[in-house]
């Protein structure tokens, strides 16, 4: 212990940067919950299709015949898929907390190498990961969160040495992504644009646009001056016309002389017109010449938003064009392309609450977070970069439309977070930044550290650690295996809910719904490429749901044979109460029901 203690002494930040990558690990391991998420179900069924008979483009585990599928992650299912196969949910527990892991050391290897703060990127990492602790389980996107930090990496990384190894990481990223997660590909050019909005400013405040416009005029001018000059002094062409000697010294010497009194009018007249113009064009210019000076010596002085013009982001503008070749290197087709689109354009993002508008009222923790960095910009003395600006508006814009960005509000952010809070420290502390550490870190600070942070990663780690991975509460356990045992699937049409449906086809029976809401709407599984022509599956399950309309028509319509459902849910209470003659009940525990439809 005291030769640790002695080589803390000596070697401060490499162990400051040891402790806090080791507390990141436990912290995003205690943070991982044991209970699986309904994707995950059909991602380890699909997964295993995808192996047995490639992505043939077709749904094989609803009941409803006949509908398209895009397979929009196929390679996270068949990861998924392989790492059940081998240790079934508890190999997927441990391979979710590794994705966490991975997590955590990027966000802090990023902003630690952009920002060349340890203990500022330590702390924001910790922070940034309980914001998101909601998030992090055994879906695609907990991969594409690494993604995504790594390539504002690069793209920034990139922007300040062009090395052609960032433009290859991005390209290969953004393929990735392509093939993992189709649905958030789209958002891989989002983070571009704040980088190429700045550039553009930055180039337009450059040119003096207003200045530049009235100098082109005086230069097309003094043109037009000149043009005229040239063009009244008299053609010998005309001349050469006449035969006769006689005349023609008669017509040449008259010509001669009323040209050159013709001509010295009308030169005179231009030349005039010609030095004004010239001097006006040389006064122009020279307030230009004045202009960009004051600005080069303001550079540094802003106020608040520093532009910055950085010649590199021509280069990342192509790169962004290129990287546009990699939604095709996929064999998803036009999916990378269309998927966002048509999700957006149809109606499930209306009612899946993941995808509702963001409300600050019911979000304490983001409704504080951005109060902090409100402040943090209106009230410090700190100056924000434009493209860090933008970015952050863009987020937030994001985050209100969809509550589900947050997340990459919170993630992505945290580069700029860690940025404005290391101005912060630096205009408010007296002693410079980067020797906080060895000045503050002793033996003592370090153990209060790692006890707080073991202490902390403990309590959340006791909240999850005694789950089991299928939560019988959420999901029909028994019920499920009673209908394997008692009813032939391969004749029932059964009508169950959204929330357990991936588990229902995960136990190999037969479903109305799951949580693939692109599969059950209109947009995706028209025949002739009209949402008019599709089946909108989805929403005839949430009207029927939280009846709007009467499931009994919902259920005509599918000709259902039985129906599974909560126990306590709307339908199951108004068929109790109301259509108990129309529906006999054939099975129920604690928390599901089954009805057998049409049958006394």
């Amino acid at each position: 212990m005291k030769n640790f203690f002695k080589t803390l002494e000596n070697n401060k930040v490499k162990i400051f940067e040891l402790i806090a990558i080791i507390l990141i690990l436990i912290f995003a391991f205690s943070i991982t919950p044991k209970q699986m998420q309904n994707d995950i179900f059909y991602t380890i069924k699909i997964g295993n299709l995808i192996q047995q008979n490639g992505i043939d483009g077709v749904d094989h585990f609803s009941w409803h015949e006949g509908l398209p599928y895009t397979y929009p992650h196929w390679l996270y299912d068949v990861g998924m898929s392989l790492i059940y196969n081998f240790g079934g949910f508890n190999a997927i527990y441990i391979s979710t907390c590794f994705f966490s892991c991975i997590l955590g050391i990027c966000i802090y290897f990023v902003n630690t190498k952009l920002n060349k703060n340890k203990l500022i990127s330590f702390a924001v990492t910790i922070v940034v990961l309980y914001l998101i602790k909601g998030y992090i389980t055994a879906r695609a996107q907990l991969v594409t969160f690494i993604l995504f930090i790594l390539l504002v990496y690069n793209i920034e990384m990139f922007i300040k040495s062009k090395k052609v190894i960032n433009a290859v990481a991005i390209f290969f990223i953004q393929t990735l992504i392509a093939n993992l997660h189709a649905a958030v590909w789209p958002f891989t050019f989002v983070l571009y644009l704040p980088y190429i909005a700045e550039y553009l400013i930055s180039e337009l405040q450059d040119i003096v646009l207003y200045k530049k416009i009235e100098i082109k005029i005086l230069k097309i001018r003094a043109k037009r001056f000149n043009q005229r000059l040239n063009h009244k002094e008299p053609s010998e062409n005309r001349i050469k016309k006449v035969t006769d000697q006689r005349e023609l010294n008669s017509k040449s010497n008259k010509l001669n002389m009323n040209t050159s009194t013709k001509k010295k009018e009308i030169s005179e007249k231009y030349v005039n017109k010609l030095q004004r113009v010239t001097e006006k064009l040389l006064q122009k210019q020279e307030k230009v010449q004045k202009i960009r000076y004051r600005r080069k010596e303001n550079e540094g002085k802003e106020y608040k938003i520093i532009i910055k013009k950085n010649k590199n982001v021509r280069w990342l503008i192509w790169i962004m064009v290129i990287t546009i070749f990699t939604g095709f290197l996929t064999p998803l087709g036009k999916t990378p392309f269309a998927y966002t689109y048509l999700t957006l354009k149809g109606t499930t993002t209306k009612s899946i609450n993941e995808h509702l508008p963001l409300t600050l009222a019911n979000n304490v923790q983001m409704a504080c977070t951005l109060v902090i960095v409100l402040a943090l910009i209106t009230f410090s003395k700190v100056k924000i970069k434009l493209s860090d600006l933008l970015m952050l508006g863009g987020l937030v814009f994001l985050m209100f439309l969809s509550r589900r960005q947050q997340s990459m509000f919170v993630l992505i952010g945290s580069i700029a977070f860690t940025r404005l809070s290391l101005q912060f420290a630096e205009t408010n502390w007296s002693k410079p930044v980067d020797n906080v550490i060895n000045k503050f870190f002793t033996k003592y600070t370090a153990i209060i550290l790692i006890v707080v942070m073991l202490a902390w990663s403990l309590h959340l780690y006791a909240k999850v650690k005694d789950d089991s991975f299928v939560n019988e509460e959420t999901y029909p356990v028994e019920a499920s295996e009673w209908i394997l045992q008692n009813i032939d699937i391969k004749k029932i049409k059964l009508y169950n809910e959204y929330n357990y449906g991936s588990y229902l086809l995960f136990k190999g029976i037969p479903v109305f719904i799951d949580s693939r809401a692109d599969l059950y709407a209109p947009e995706f599984n028209t025949p002739t490429g009209k949402a008019e022509d599709g089946n909108d599956i989805f929403m005839d399950f949430i009207n029927s749901s939280n009846i709007s309309t009467y499931y009994g028509d919902i259920f005509e319509k599918y000709e259902i044979t039985h129906v599974l459902a909560y126990r306590n849910s709307k339908i199951a209470m108004l068929i109790r109460k109301t259509d108990s003659e129309k529906y006999n009940e054939i099975y129920s525990d604690e928390n599901f029901v089954i009805f057998e439809v049409g049958n006394n």
